[in-house]
């Protein structure tokens, strides 16, 4: 599915999700990701909800988020309640939601110049 076709200034965008992966601007990844407006960081470990964890969420916190987006595959899938409150412990907001869903919503956050992160799972994850 297409996203965008409009580039939004010098910020990261997602430009297309599916079954081949995440595109983001001109580059396809089939692995998970964290995405700031400023970066790509397609080395997060993370496969599945299973592998979240206090420590495999703590680059996210660096990147001084206002709001944090989690796309947990094919379907949204809760986080434990712990890591939940990880978030609201520091005054951060969190979304937890399908990649696809997670991608639409990262890039209307980024058009409006919110201080967003996503951490996405594979489009077609579990």
């Amino acid at each position: 599915m297409d996203l965008t076709r409009q580039h939004p200034g010098d910020k990261v965008y997602v430009r297309k999700v599916g079954a081949g992966g995440i595109t983001v601007a001109d580059a396809t990844y089939q692995t998970s990701l964290i995405l700031s407006p400023e970066t790509v960081d397609a080395n997060w470990p993370v496969k599945t909800v299973e592998d979240l964890s206090e420590e495999a969420l703590e680059p996210l916190l660096g990147l001084k988020p206002e709001v944090v987006l989690i796309g947990t595959g094919k379907a949204q899938r809760f986080l434990d309640p712990g890591l939940t409150m990880m978030f609201y412990r520091n005054g951060i907001g969190i979304e937890v939601m399908d990649t696809r869903a997670a991608c639409r919503t990262f890039n209307i956050l980024v058009m409006e110049e919110r201080r967003v992160v996503a951490a996405l799972m594979p489009p077609e994850a579990q």
